[in-house]
């Protein structure tokens, strides 16, 4: 396997001394001419020392590492990376005859930067960030189905909106292992379709278990406001929870389809539960007044870059405060931002800013965070994207 060579500039190297996994490109001093997109590299110092191996690709971030040492990246590489991916969501106690959805990897979380797979039951859903994964995608599928216990049976791959638009590789969302078996998987109990050939990210928002079922622990009795719904995950939690009644709206009508399929999958003719499609901040201004005290807000990245930053902020503090004015005395608002360019602070400062223009009194029950199965590599603070409050409304 040919690897080819980047040397960084004088003084570059001390972040990857301290392991951060990225190699910026003005940290760059040469590399090789004929260095390509998805390219294995060996990484040096200025004065010629190896540092490691990674991926390389042409923008901001030019290497994403996958060793600090001179480990070949290989079959053997990525099955015992991915092993030791398993092991840690085996000590999470993940794998139960109730619960057969999670996150294998986490990219940077799991030391293989540009890589996410999830597992619905015996299919995993492949996604690749970054050139170079999208080249080892066939050994990596092949490493997913030696792992113990015989966890995988498919592996699709869906990278056609994942991967660099100006990297021009052209992905094709398909099985590269297997084929469809079936589309429900199990979490904390509760059955849901996954639609990972057509729907958002692998098909289901797995980040979000802990907090369905912190959520579900305050349903009884209440009225609950799903907004941004996508298929329904914080809707049949509350339902089996006790709420009185379970409203969920999302802007996509094939996301509506899913959720009702979802909740009849656990509530067949329910009546408590109602779906809308219809825009998040038009439903939130035509709604009466205390007409919900349970209201979620789990909207999709207002940024997906730090360009966009002031507008998202902008959007989370006009979000939450329409919900502070509608919810009703004694509420709780469950609020959330999954975008990683807006940090804890900068959230938080957006929902206080909305709690002041309403002038009612709150207070916070919790501080929410991506679950263990999304872990954050301690050397990559970046990875760390998904940020909650739960908060009480008098």
């Amino acid at each position: 396997m040919t690897y080819k060579t980047i040397i960084l500039k004088r003084g570059k190297e001390e972040s990857l001394q301290r392991f951060h996994p990225w190699v910026f490109s003005g940290a760059i001093a040469r590399a090789d001419e004929s260095i390509e997109e998805g390219d294995l590299v060996s990484v040096y110092s200025h004065d010629g020392c190896l540092i490691g191996n990674g991926h390389y690709q042409i923008g901001s971030i030019a290497v994403r590492m996958l060793t600090f040492d001179d480990t070949a990246i290989d079959a053997a590489f990525y099955e015992l990376r991915l092993t030791n991916a398993l092991r840690v969501r085996e000590a999470l106690g993940l794998m139960r005859s109730d619960n057969n959805a999670f996150r294998l990897v986490h990219g940077e979380g799991d030391f293989l930067p540009g890589l996410v797979i999830d597992i619905y039951a015996g299919t995993a859903v492949m996604q690749a960030h970054s050139p170079g994964m999208h080249f080892g995608r066939d050994l990596i599928a092949q490493a997913l189905t030696r792992l113990p216990g015989g966890l995988v049976k498919n592996v699709y791959y869906k990278s056609e909106t994942t991967l660099p638009y100006k990297a021009h590789l052209d992905p094709v969302n398909d099985y590269i292992i297997g084929s469809y078996d079936s589309d429900v998987a199990i979490e904390n109990g509760l059955k849901f379709h996954v639609d990972w050939l057509k729907g958002q990210k692998t098909g289901f928002f797995v980040d979000q278990r802990e907090n369905r079922r912190l959520l579900e622990h305050y349903a009884q009795g209440r009225k609950v406001l799903n907004m941004f719904c996508y298929t329904g995950g914080f809707s049949f939690y509350a339902m089996r929870g006790g709420a009185q009644l379970v409203h969920s709206v999302d802007s996509s009508a094939k996301a509506i389809s899913l959720t009702n399929d979802n909740v009849e999958l656990n509530f067949p003719d329910d009546p408590r539960h109602e779906a809308f499609a219809e825009d998040a901040f038009k439903f939130l201004d035509n709604m009466a007044s205390d007409a919900y005290d349970l209201i979620i807000l789990d909207p999709p990245a207002f940024a997906k870059h730090k360009s966009a930053l002031r507008n998202a902020l902008v959007g989370y503090r006009k979000l939450n405060a329409k919900a502070f004015e509608k919810i009703a005395p004694g509420g709780i608002l469950f609020t959330f931002s999954c975008s990683q360019a807006v940090n804890r602070e900068q959230f938080r400062l957006a929902v206080f800013s909305a709690a002041a223009q309403s002038r009612r009194r709150v207070r916070i029950l919790h501080q929410l965070a991506q679950p263990a199965d999304h872990p954050i590599n301690i050397y990559h603070p970046e990875g760390e994207y998904l940020k909650g409050l739960v908060l009480y409304v008098e």
